[in-house]
């Protein structure tokens, strides 16, 4: 542009008739327009004929050029890193007004370089790049396929899989069921608050991340802070673990369990038995799903007719999020659900109850009504989370062998497969 000899990345006053706006110069792929980041950090676009002039204040700060060279140390273990998309393994780009994926051990290297004081980031691969609101059960399948791979390589210690945070629990729970004879640590982690940003939790996440993928505890978890606070965080069990607020950094929460151990960026101090490392097991895939599962949450007044409409659509198994210990409308309400739970019992649909309350278990012997649903057809999960229970039941109709045999779905829904089901409610 003809008005300023600034360039994308560079901060500057853009001059208008009776305004000014100051904020970074943006990449532009319209012509005509002139995009500005401001400092409440919302863009800004104008028309380059509006513009008197744009004025230099600061600018943008060079990246450095000079190659970063990785120099492997055999006394350090060799960790294998899946990177998926998220904050974690992003960096802003002030040419963008938005963040560039990290995609190599030099990227890292940079902007983390203490994970490098433990481990050798000896392999990176990038199975795809997504936000994870827009992950789907083949994404799960795509993580557990290089998982597999990784893991039945003698020369790599442990797993980490960088992650976004909004379905971070799902996937958790899909590779805990994917991976199975699991022999080493499969270590998802995250991050709230991107790199570049003071207050960022992902220079600890993957810190204790790096230990636990060294360390002996060889089951699918999720690292990240504990508290608010930067300084330690908890290693959460797969399936027992979900997010619990949209923005803080100590996201996530283990329900119904404990944490396995609390890690610190020099030192893993265990806090319950967990499945121990074994180099001589060989990791099996089985990732074949069934995305005709559907996860009801029930409301007062919501109509039972909402199972049709997933009968319709060829649905083979409902989760059902109940209130309090396992209710639902039953016969003291003009809304009955206990008719139409039948009908699906007859037709084979396998349907399960799971608590809306999160915490806690359900039980259908306490009242009347539980009892009622649990003679229509429907079988209560316990302490298992919903999320689980979704993932889980796509999971085993996805076996041929079990697919469209409802006593079998219903045996292998109450086998304690990954650790999902605990007998002893931990606060």
């Amino acid at each position: 542009m003809e008005k300023t000899k600034s360039v994308p990345g560079d901060y500057v006053e853009v001059h208008l008739t009776k305004l000014i706006y100051e904020g970074v110069l943006l990449e532009s792929f319209e012509t005509g327009v002139v995009l500005l980041k401001l400092d409440s950090g919302y863009n800004i676009g104008f028309h380059s004929k509006d513009i008197l002039k744009i004025e230099l204040i600061k600018k943008a700060k060079e990246e450095s050029k000079d190659e970063i060279e990785i120099k492997k140390d055999n006394s350090k273990p060799n960790v294998a890193m899946i990177i998926t998309g998220g904050t974690i393994a992003s960096r802003y780009d002030p040419k963008k007004g938005g963040v560039s994926p990290l995609t190599s051990p030099e990227d890292f290297l940079k902007f983390y370089p203490e994970l490098f004081e433990k481990v050798n980031i000896s392999k990176i691969e990038i199975p795809f790049l997504k936000d994870a609101g827009e992950m789907d059960p083949e994404d799960w399948q795509k993580i557990a396929k290089v998982a597999e791979k990784l893991l039945n390589d003698s020369n790599i210690k442990g797993i980490i899989v960088t992650h976004g945070t909004d379905s971070l629990h799902y996937t958790s729970a899909a590779l805990s069921f994917f991976l199975r004879n699991l022999n080493k640590p499969v270590v998802l982690t995250y991050s709230q608050k991107s790199i570049d940003r003071a207050s960022s939790d992902a220079n600890l996440n993957l810190q204790c991340a790096a230990l636990v993928a060294i360390s002996d505890i060889a089951e699918v978890t999720i690292v990240g802070h504990a508290s608010e606070n930067d300084d330690f965080c908890y290693v959460m069990p797969g399936t027992k673990v979900r997010k619990l607020h949209s923005s803080r950094r100590d996201a996530f929460k283990i329900v119904n369990d404990k944490p396995i151990a609390k890690v610190f960026p020099d030192r893993i101090e265990i806090l319950r038995e967990f499945n121990k490392r074994n180099n001589k097991l060989k990791v099996k895939k089985e990732i074949d799903y069934d995305t005709k599962v559907a996860l009801i949450k029930y409301h007062p007044g919501l109509d039972s007719g909402i199972l049709d409409y997933h009968v319709k659509n060829k649905c083979k198994g409902v989760i059902i999020e109940v209130l309090g210990l396992g209710q639902i409308a039953g016969k003291a309400s003009k809304n009955n659900w206990i008719k139409k739970l039948k009908e699906l019992d007859k037709k084979g649909v396998a349907v399960f109850a799971v608590a809306q309350t999160i915490f806690g278990r359900v039980d259908p012997l306490v009242y009347s009504t539980g009892r009622d649903i649990k003679n229509a057809g429907v079988v209560y999960l316990e302490d298992m989370l919903a999320e689980t229970a979704l993932v889980k039941l796509g999971w085993i109709l996805g076996h041929s062998e079990w697919n469209n045999k409802k006593k079998i779905v219903v045996e292998k829904m109450l086998e304690n497969v990954a650790g999902e089901f605990n007998k002893r409610i931990e606060e």
